[in-house]
């Protein structure tokens, strides 16, 4: 039982169909993903944001051996494996095969004599270096490229929350494997006005009452910093919670510049806090609104007040006097009746 065993699960995969697929899942290192926090702003009038990121490339002094030329030997004690195989009895005639990163060459397979390791990247082979990445948001917002110091990919449609931009080949290197991609995830950050909802943008409007029923202009700043005027003409009502819309102001389309969404706006309707005017001043006032809906009134009906709803409260009020409506507040014996 002792033999060679497997060093994980796919290798039993690889034994049936001849080590392709562990070939295949070598032969390209790592993605390496990074997210890049942008502005509804930087989507709607385009922007160019660098990131200074960190990676693994080849060392150019010893083109990635690690050494001088023929420097390099195989591992003596791992016979150029990168593992060491220990086998442990743990009882009569069973064994327990442990395997562990070879400590004389860290796994690598081979060494190199200190005396014959490259200066710049101290035998390992590869390294750290600073890497600038330019994305670049078109002012068209829905088309994306995307540029470093290598040619980038085609642009992207659909610019959104959580968009993939990837740099192909931008990862990691690795001697005898193909690098990664470096792949940018949108982080689009919250606005303090506007909300995206694909190519229209929302927000919300107070206005007062006197607004709701007389007209109204209200300045809005737009994305790339123009002022329009909202104008709701005399004697044109608005509700609270109407959603009314604004044509071709919400976001760029992609491949027609000249057109946009929609700039939706819901309503919310300010009242007047009570005693906002005298009471002689409102059958003044009630002779301008339209006429309410008066009830004839029988000794069927009963007449109650209505109150600050306190969600704390718990007592209830009758004819100016409390009582408790809580169980525990009656006695358990029930209602005692005093006699003379």
């Amino acid at each position: 039982m002792g033999g060679g065993g497997f060093g994980s699960p796919m290798d039993i995969f690889d034994m049936f169909f001849g080590g392709g697929g562990r070939m295949q899942r070598e032969r390209r290192g790592k993605n390496v993903v990074h997210q890049l926090s942008v502005s509804l702003e930087d989507l709607y009038n385009g922007a160019t944001r660098k990131l200074a990121l960190q990676k693994n490339t080849i060392c150019d002094k010893c083109e990635g051996r690690g050494g001088r030329k023929g420097a390099v030997e195989c591992c003596t004690n791992c016979r150029g494996s990168g593992v060491q195989i220990r086998i442990h009895q743990i009882g009569p005639g069973m064994v327990q095969q442990i395997q562990s990163v070879c400590p004389e060459c860290q796994g690598q397979g081979e060494r190199i004599s200190a005396k014959d390791r490259c200066k710049n990247c101290n035998g390992r082979k590869i390294v750290r270096e600073k890497k600038i990445l330019e994305v670049h948001i078109d002012k068209a917002l829905q088309s994306v490229r995307k540029a470093a110091v290598t040619r980038a990919e085609e642009p992207v449609i659909g610019m959104k929350d959580g968009q993939k931009i990837t740099f192909s080949g931008e990862g990691d290197q690795e001697p005898g494997l193909e690098p990664g991609d470096i792949i940018i995830v949108l982080d689009v950050k919250d606005h303090a006005v506007f909300t995206r909802r694909g190519e229209d943008l929302l927000m919300h409007m107070e206005i007062e009452l006197v607004e709701a029923l007389c007209g109204f202009q209200k300045p809005i700043v737009t994305l790339d910093s123009r002022t329009i005027i909202i104008t709701s003409h005399p004697g044109q009502i608005v509700k609270h919670g109407d959603i009314k819309c604004v044509l071709n102001e919400g976001m760029p389309i992609y491949r027609r510049p000249c057109e946009k969404g929609r700039l939706i706006i819901e309503f919310q309707v300010n009242f007047p806090s009570s005693g906002f005017i005298s009471a002689d001043k409102l059958p003044l006032l009630e002779k301008l609104l339209p006429s309410r809906k008066v009830i004839e009134e029988n000794e069927d009906m009963e007449q109650v007040e209505l109150m600050e709803f306190d969600p704390g409260q718990r007592r209830s009020h009758y004819n100016g006097e409390a009582y408790h409506d809580d169980e525990e507040d009656t006695p358990r014996g029930g209602v005692q009746c005093q006699t003379s």
